[in-house]
């Protein structure tokens, strides 16, 4: 007797329903584009995101960091690590709690963020071109929905 199959119409209805694969595609194409462009100036698209939230007046804690960027600590932390053996990052201890750590941009890592920057918008004005007609304001707005509700569960 042979095991019962799942009918390949299952599949096809889940490749053209599941927001979760769809965001997985997008998600890796819009990786590797980024990569690309931004691998000029020696940076991945992580740590690009990365770096552009250590862009703030004041340096913020890992703690905070973690959640804002939906990454674990301990992956963050090992993100970290790389980007401050290429003194792009420094970390020290919060003042306030000695526990906790704080993470700051080094010159270098400001200095790689402005070489950066035209990189990504010139590849975000194109990948915002290629999708003409779509209310991006809309797409954004939801997948943020999305992460802040998964954040909060």
């Amino acid at each position: 007797m042979t095991a019962p199959r799942l009918p390949h119409a299952s599949t096809l209805m889940v490749r053209d329903r599941c927001l979760c694969l769809a965001a997985q595609r997008a998600a890796r194409a819009l990786a590797r584009r980024f990569d690309a462009v931004l691998r000029a100036v020696g940076l991945t698209n992580g740590q690009f995101s990365l770096l552009m939230a250590l862009n703030r007046p004041e340096p913020p804690r890992i703690s905070d960091l973690a959640p804002f960027l939906a990454m674990d600590r301990t992956t963050l932390t090992a993100a970290l690590k790389v980007l401050e053996r290429e003194g792009l990052v420094t970390t020290a201890p919060d003042p306030a709690d000695r526990r906790n750590r704080r993470v700051s941009l080094s010159d270098a890592g400001h200095a790689r963020l402005i070489a950066a920057l035209p990189l990504w918008s010139a590849a975000h004005d194109a990948l915002d071109a290629t999708l003409a007609g779509a209310d991006l304001g809309a797409l954004g707005q939801a997948l943020g929905r999305i992460a802040h509700n998964t954040a909060t569960e």
